[in-house]
């Protein structure tokens, strides 16, 4: 079933109001180059076609490349798709893109990927969410890290990420919420770590609800804070760029301090038409600290490079 496999596509070229993308990060080994490709598709009774977008973390120069949704291809035996002549899968990507404004050409080699922990009852990062029928918008993760090799080639500018760190997540489904806050960070001070929390107003039968998810990769063990296993956000807060809220499970609760840095334009779906601007940072900085219900402080990680996204209007449910 492909509910157990939530990165590979999980739609069909038929549908309507329906978008699927998923978000390919790459950090060089010194840090000083952050590149997301966004491969997917928007279908609309109007206009069906699929896209690349790409984001310079540094600069928060974005790009937007359509395709005829002819030019989407998926594998159905394996994690695999093809827009245009750029390959995306679980072991690398292949990139060949041309427009008037960008030219990418180059391979990227993903190895050691650190999965994120499912179950039959919790096939993915949204738990027995991933189970609940008419839901505007699914989450789903590739991989909490893995190590790069390979370079790209950007307008005559070549780029070396050998040695560097990847994330692999996506989303599909109607829309995007409303309102959300999303925060994910794999380069930190020290470590193998990574750390990715959502928390978005989610629209059902008519009315809404908060709901977060949030995992902590700390020293190989993964710590859960989602609203499906009764976690908690506590003194959330945003101002002057900068983040704050503390999560609570049963166990354990984290602390986590974000600083919004250089951000860039995105295309996000509505009713699957990508037609909304957000601004996505990819160049944030993050502090974390992770305490047992004791009060005894289990760990620290200080984390740059960080994505961050911030729709403030969710603030007033805080």
């Amino acid at each position: 079933m492909k509910i157990f496999t939530p990165l590979t596509f999980q739609g069909n070229l038929n549908k309507n109001k329906y978008f699927e993308g998923w978000y390919f990060k790459h950090v060089s080994k010194n840090r000083e180059h952050v590149l997301s490709f966004i491969p997917g598709i928007a279908l609309t009774k109007t206009d069906k076609h699929a896209f690349i977008q790409i984001i310079d973390g540094i600069s928060g120069k974005t790009w937007n490349i359509n395709y005829p949704l002819s030019a989407f291809n998926s594998s159905k035996k394996a994690f695999e798709i093809k827009v245009g002549t750029s390959v995306f899968t679980e072991t690398g990507i292949e990139l060949n893109i041309q427009s008037e404004e960008i030219t990418v050409k180059g391979k990227i080699r993903f190895t050691n990927l650190t999965k994120y922990p499912t179950t039959f009852l919790s096939p993915g990062i949204m738990g027995w969410y991933s189970f609940v029928p008419f839901m505007e918008c699914k989450h789903g993760i590739g991989s909490v890290s893995h190590n790069l090799s390979g370079d790209i080639t950007i307008n005559d500018k070549n780029i070396n990420f050998s040695d560097g760190t990847g994330y692999i997540e996506k989303d599909w489904g109607t829309s995007f919420p409303e309102s959300w806050i999303w925060l994910h960070c794999n380069t930190f001070d020290k470590g193998r770590n990574s750390f990715t929390f959502s928390v978005a107003k989610i629209p059902w039968l008519g009315n809404f609800f908060m709901g977060h998810i949030c995992f902590l990769y700390l020293d190989d063990k993964f710590y859960l804070f989602a609203t499906y296993n009764k976690s908690k956000i506590v003194n959330l807060k945003f101002a002057n760029k900068k983040l704050e809220f503390e999560l609570r499970n049963r166990n354990h609760y984290l602390k986590v301090t974000a600083t919004q840095k250089q951000s860039g334009n995105l295309k996000a779906p509505v009713t699957g038409e990508m037609n909304r601007i957000i601004k996505e940072s990819v160049n944030s900085e993050v502090q974390i600290s992770l305490f047992n219900n004791s009060g005894e402080l289990i760990g620290q990680l200080k984390g740059e490079r960080a994505g961050l996204e911030v729709i403030e209007e969710i603030l007033k449910y805080f």
